[in-house]
């Protein structure tokens, strides 16, 4: 731990004020965590091929920067012999592979880097998580890195920035008694505004208890550059539902709102692939294009096996990440569980 800095987020009066913020996702990474999902973790039978699918996004963000993978011990020698040499192993009990919520939210201020706890509590005591619950505590007390105590429950997966103090984030899953009992929304965007450092934040009213999530919003619409939101279009075929009322909604509000800076957004149509192609699958798979990952120097999109739909969506991301490689990666285990490439990720940024 730094010196003069205390485990949850206090300073003392030896150590100087920092303005910490939340940079983009394409900003510099110092690298990539993610997690080996236990052995008594609710895969049950599918946990070999989904553990597949965490190896090989795990090997593929070792191509572009390092990657650490949090183990349990017990379990480390496995995860190692199925990722290679090229990704570190620490030994830090989890119960599943959903890093991006589960892990520490980094910040940067005057060349240091610090983690947010967010106080993951299973997406609102849907799923038992008592090891997720402590893994941002453990992982910066591991790497020596200033915990700061956030005073509301989220998770990454919640939380859209785009560099320049900007936030979107889903009224559903933050605004929430199953995350902040009694919390009013003004509440909830000036603690998010300090711990994140943002000045403007755009809600959209995303849609409760219809999936495990509540409605997050990297499945939803993401900053590709200040001014710029990709966000994920329903497939022409699909019906008018809940989930499509959500999209029209949150398209709504993208398209008329102004970020930190004063600027109309951009909005992007994402198309999702025609579920008539992509097989038969379960009623929590995720498939959804914007729920990518960033690395340094590419951005790696999940391929769901409807061929015009996925050349369609590379083609657009590359576009949009001008200079950066499109690596596409099949996680159908991991989609079934209702998440993506994004969601089993969480960047460390580099000091800034």
């Amino acid at each position: 731990m730094p010196s003069g800095a205390h485990e949850d987020g206090r300073r003392t009066s030896a150590e100087p004020a920092v303005r910490w913020h939340m940079p983009a996702e394409w900003q510099r990474h110092e690298r990539t965590f993610m997690a080996w999902p236990s052995s008594d973790s609710g895969w049950r039978e599918a946990l070999p091929a989904v553990r597949e699918d965490v190896a090989g996004i795990a090997r593929a963000v070792a191509e572009h920067e390092p990657v650490t993978l949090l183990a349990a011990p017990s379990e480390a020698a496995e995860a190692r012999r199925a990722c290679g040499g090229a990704v570190e192993i620490a030994s830090v009990p989890v119960d599943d592979l959903w890093m991006r919520d589960s892990g520490p939210t980094f910040v940067t201020g005057s060349g240091r880097v610090a983690g947010v706890d967010f106080h993951f509590n299973g997406w609102g005591g849907k799923q038992p998580h008592e090891r997720d619950a402590r893994v941002a505590r453990r992982l910066l007390s591991q790497r020596g890195l200033r915990r700061i105590d956030a005073p509301v429950t989220t998770e990454g997966g919640a939380l859209e920035v785009d560099g320049e103090r900007t936030l979107i984030v889903a009224e559903s899953s933050l605004v929430n008694i199953n995350r902040n009992p009694g919390r009013s929304r003004d509440r909830i965007e000036g603690a998010l505004k300090r711990c994140l450092g943002v000045s403007k934040v755009i809600w959209i009213a995303g849609l409760r208890g219809r999936d495990i999530t509540d409605y997050h919003i990297d499945a939803v619409a993401r900053f590709v550059e200040p001014g710029t939101v990709v966000i994920s279009r329903p497939p022409s075929s699909a019906r008018p539902d809940l989930w499509t009322r959500a999209y029209h909604q949150a398209r709504q509000v993208l398209k008329a709102a102004t970020d930190a800076r004063g600027r109309e957004l951009r909005v992007v149509e994402l198309p999702e692939p025609d579920p008539t192609r992509i097989g038969r699958r379960g009623r929590y798979f995720i498939a959804s294009y914007a729920n990518y990952y960033v690395v340094n120097g590419a951005v790696l999109l999940p391929r769901f096996g409807d061929p015009a739909g996925d050349q369609r969506a590379a083609a657009l991301i590359r576009d949009l990440h001008p200079g950066r490689a499109v690596v596409q990666l099949e996680i159908n285990t991991l989609a079934e569980g209702g998440g993506g490439i994004h969601c089993a990720t969480k960047q460390q940024p580099s000091p800034r």
